[in-house]
């Protein structure tokens, strides 16, 4: 039986989270797990008081996300997915695990124009969906705020931008790739992807 680790790839405000939406529903068999879904759980188990003990909650994620892929792996899974604005700084421990239990890579890689996805991640940053945990310097459950413009946490356009070019999310990819140019929502197209996705 063949099997499959699904990474949906590019930098944030790409629409990565409505894709696997899309391809759980011909796949419900799939186990996704995902670094945000995490950072979340465990921000509202444990919480920070800084940004010292955020970055501490970002290693147990990190373990845990690679354990739980392993996890999966090893009782054969067939399908697993995630999605993330992977790096290369993920790329050997994926591989690894990949290659360890015999697992094909399909990169499933979106990207778009820098202004359009800060224009969407300012906007997203101050939608009251959006964790709290992810722009606060301090967090714990039940905290609430309700005006997101006043998180003491939110990125700048030049840290942005920055981030985009050190981490260079347009261009991870591990095992098979697939692009998608996501600038204009209404024009994507995934249809083949999803006929295809449908019949691993």
């Amino acid at each position: 039986m063949d099997k499959f680790l699904i990474l949906i790839a590019g930098p944030p405000a790409t629409g990565k989270t409505y894709l696997v939406k899309k391809i759980m529903e011909i796949q419900p068999q799939l186990y996704k797990i995902t670094p945000d879904e995490l950072k979340e759980t465990i921000a509202d188990s444990v919480g920070f008081n800084n940004l010292e003990e955020k970055a501490q909650l970002e290693q147990i994620v990190w373990q845990s996300f690679y354990q739980a892929i392993g996890a999966y792996m090893m009782v054969g899974q067939k399908i697993i997915l995630s999605d993330y604005p992977f790096s290369d700084k993920q790329k050997p421990l994926l591989a690894d695990l990949a290659a360890k239990y015999g697992y094909n890579i399909l990169t499933v890689r979106l990207v778009a124009d820098f202004d359009l996805l800060w224009s969407r991640r300012f906007q997203r940053d101050r939608d009251y969906s959006r964790h709290l945990s992810h722009i606060m310097t301090h967090y714990h459950y039940g905290d609430e705020l309700l005006q997101r413009e006043l998180a003491d946490n939110h990125i700048t356009k030049d840290e942005f931008r920055d981030i985009l070019n050190k981490r260079d999310y347009n261009h991870f990819e591990l095992g098979q790739v697939v692009e998608f140019d996501v600038s204009d929502f209404a024009k994507v197209d995934y249809t083949d992807l999803l006929s295809y996705l449908v019949k691993l």
